[in-house]
């Protein structure tokens, strides 16, 4: 992949840093470890968040780097995951269906399950990306 592939959007990086204290553009970024971080101490008490308005475009060039560009859009899985993940809407757009069905009937497998793709998303969408289809 050349750094001219595009994965994650900037700007959505910015916007969902506005929640940065909750770790929401550490996790899109693909950084689980230090989303889940911040999400429970606030952002390590607000100075990383604001530390990581000057650290956004080096994790976007990151994630750029890291991650397989191809039909699936990053930022779409996010959006879905963030707002309709109990629902599994995030892994119907994957062509996840059983996967969507069961997070359906179980509120994302009660939660769990969506905590899980928080972890993992950037990661399911680049090896689906790289096989070329879904």
């Amino acid at each position: 992949m050349s750094h001219a592939d595009n994965t994650h959007s900037l700007l959505v990086g910015y916007i969902l840093w506005l929640l940065g204290f909750m770790g929401a553009h550490r996790f899109y970024f693909g950084k689980p470890v230090t989303g889940t971080i911040w999400f429970f101490t606030l952002g390590l008490l607000f100075i990383g968040w604001i530390i990581d308005l000057l650290l956004i475009p080096g994790m976007d060039r990151q994630a750029d780097f890291r991650y397989q560009a191809g039909r699936l859009d990053y930022t779409v899985a996010w959006l879905l995951l963030t707002f309709l993940g109990v629902f599994g809407v995030h892994r119907f757009y994957m062509a996840k269906w059983i996967t969507g069905l069961i997070y359906l009937l179980t509120g994302g497998l009660l939660g769990l399950g969506v905590l899980y793709d928080f972890w993992t998303l950037n990661g399911q969408v680049s090896e689906i990306n790289q096989r070329g289809y879904y």
